[in-house]
């Protein structure tokens, strides 16, 4: 029953803190694409009321006219909408999410012996410790870089989140190590929102309200961090599904890997930035296309002979033996009901304790099993080199069910 409510949990958390996500990216996207796009007035009415740039726009069968002033409008209106809650609400239900999963699982999901021997409550420390302390790190080189170049600061801070992965994926398992490095940078993205631009948009809307002339570093400390948010969003993205995606966590030099996949989405975010300002700079997405295709290459699995291709007079292990491994190291998980606690069902759907299953996911087996070694997860129930070696010999020798 503890398993089952954990996956309704796991469930109902990921669907919302999608939604939420969708709904804070997509407004932080429209506002980068809004402010890029304004073209100053040419209305003198408009400008004589301060508007610095305006954009004509059609959607829904609608006209709209969005405006932006150069510091405020010389009166405020009643109604101001905040946007604020997109972010707190992606926050909070993603480190909900990440407690059901990991935390509470983190023998599961985040300890892997072959890595670093660990208990799970150091486990969870070090990852809740690398959100505190990314956050920490990126807000102090903000401050040092504030007036100066925006360049350098992103050079030393992408350096500061590739040690962050090196570092996390020698304590903690890959997938754990993966998923911890993006909510680092997506607790940066929030803490920006609500350390930094919202209360200075409040220091604003006050002093206007007092009739003062509002300091203009608030707004240039907001879009400063507002335009980090913005190139880190597509980074935190690929650190959310790659727990899906075995071969990127579970490579030898998966921090090498985790950090050519986010200069490539940095490149290819800054090639749609500016884009909206009117300059084409196709040297920025053929850079970012170039290095996932030098990933892709790199990471594709050693050779191994076809099932289906294997002579079948090659000697090899007895199915007898296989299926005990399969037994010992994989049906805990992987079966109708399963043993280990935290499942309630096969993950992935995908079931070993009968010769039928087994033999529907034999291709599964083989690339999780012998050709990633991603599985068990985190290596939980302790399969030995000797048994993967045993399976590989039983695949090239034709996977005899006999």
């Amino acid at each position: 029953m503890e398993g089952y409510l954990l996956e309704w949990a796991n469930l109902l958390l990921r669907w919302l803190h999608l939604i939420v996500g969708i709904a804070w990216i997509g407004s932080s996207f429209y506002f980068v694409w809004l402010d890029n796009s304004l073209r100053p007035p040419k209305d003198a009415d408009l400008k004589a009321r301060g508007v610095d740039g305006e954009l004509w726009a059609v959607h829904g069968g609608g006209f709209y006219n969005p405006q932006k002033y150069l510091l405020a409008p010389k009166h405020l209106p009643d109604e101001l909408h905040w946007f604020k809650w997109e972010s707190y609400s992606t926050w909070l239900t993603g480190f909900l999410l990440i407690s059901v999963l990991y935390y509470l699982q983190a023998g599961t999901y985040m300890v892997d012996q072959n890595v670093a021997d660990l208990s799970p409550q150091q486990a969870v420390l070090i990852g809740l410790g690398t959100l505190a302390g990314g956050w920490l790190v990126y807000d102090t080189l903000c401050r040092l870089f504030f007036n100066r170049s925006q360049l350098l600061f992103g050079v030393v801070y992408y350096a500061f989140v590739v040690f962050m992965a090196w570092l996390l994926t020698h304590l903690l398992s890959g997938r754990a190590a993966f998923i911890h490095v993006g909510a680092m940078i997506a607790t940066t993205m929030t803490a920006n929102v609500f350390f930094w631009i919202i209360p200075g948009q409040k220091k604003v809307v006050a002093m206007l309200k007092r009739g003062e002339q509002p300091d203009p570093v608030y707004g240039k400390r907001g879009k400063q961090r507002s335009v980090h948010n913005n190139y880190l969003t597509l980074p935190v993205l690929f650190c959310m599904i790659s727990n899906h995606y075995a071969f990127t966590y579970n490579h030898p030099q998966a921090w090498l890997v985790l950090a050519l996949i986010f200069l490539a989405a940095v490149l290819i975010r800054h090639f749609f930035n500016l884009r909206h300002k009117g300059v084409v700079a196709w040297h920025y997405p053929l850079a970012g296309i170039a290095i996932l295709l030098g990933v892709l290459l790199w990471l594709r699995p050693t050779p191994v002979v076809a099932v289906s291709a294997a002579p079948a007079a090659a000697a090899g292990p007895t199915y007898a033996e296989v299926r005990q491994i399969l037994q010992h190291r994989c049906a805990s998980c992987h079966a109708a009901a399963p043993t280990q606690p935290g499942f309630a069902s096969a993950p992935a759907g995908v079931k070993l304790d009968n010769d039928a299953d087994i033999q529907r996911n034999l291709a599964r087996i083989q690339q999780q099993a012998v050709v990633l070694k991603a599985m068990p997860l985190g290596n939980l129930t302790g399969m030995t080199d000797a048994e993967r070696t045993l399976l590989k010999t039983w695949f090239a020798a034709g996977a005899k069910m006999q």
